[in-house]
């Protein structure tokens, strides 16, 4: 537990009496590889903080294709928030990519820990709010840039997830078929080579 105290502490501070209170709430679990942390149609009971692993979070169109929304990896929060804060129905699949073990807060335990560790909701106040602006710098990359232009930022943005993932996947997140992404990537390495 001790990498999600450090990652909250990178944001807001936690006194020696608040740090029991947060472990208290959170339940230690191993998803295997092909497990889903949520899935679509089922209410996400959970907040999702990943120790080891990586996780992919998509949803299905009405053809079934697979549209990958976002990725998760080592302390990052995975889930379907939406779906989390008005226990609701979930509109996305959070799938284990390999064994991953993660902490997981309930939507009560969430809800008893703000009145216990009222620092806490400002700790999920700034996550959401990074998470909302990324959201919305990406709706607008995926309107006025090229393809090549948003892969460039996400090979910036997120260099510890390309190596990752599949390339299948990176072209999903991207919007692009996975031919496409191989183009882009083989006009960037020959510009690399000239």
């Amino acid at each position: 537990m001790d990498s999600i105290i450090k990652h909250i502490e990178k944001i807001i501070p936690l006194s020696e009496t608040e740090i029991p209170l947060l472990k208290a709430r959170l339940k230690p679990r191993t998803f295997l590889k092909g497990q889903y942390i949520v899935q679509e149609g089922n209410v996400c009971k959970y907040q999702t903080f990943i120790l080891s692993g990586k996780v992919r979070t998509f949803y299905l169109d009405d053809k079934g294709s697979e549209h990958i929304v976002a990725f998760g990896i080592e302390n990052w929060w995975v889930g379907d928030i939406c779906s989390f804060t008005t226990q609701t129905p979930a509109e996305f699949n959070s799938e284990c990519l390999e064994k991953t073990s993660v902490l997981q807060i309930s939507y009560e335990d969430m809800e008893q820990l703000y009145k216990d560790v009222p620092g806490m909701e400002r700790y999920f106040r700034l996550i959401i709010q990074k998470a909302y602006g990324n959201m919305s710098k990406r709706i607008v990359r995926n309107h006025s840039m090229s393809a090549r232009e948003r892969y460039m930022i996400f090979l910036e943005t997120y260099p510890q997830i390309v190596d990752r993932f599949p390339q299948y996947m990176i072209a999903s997140y991207l919007g692009v078929t996975r031919e496409f992404l191989s183009s882009i990537r083989k006009q960037i390495t020959d510009e690399a080579k000239s």
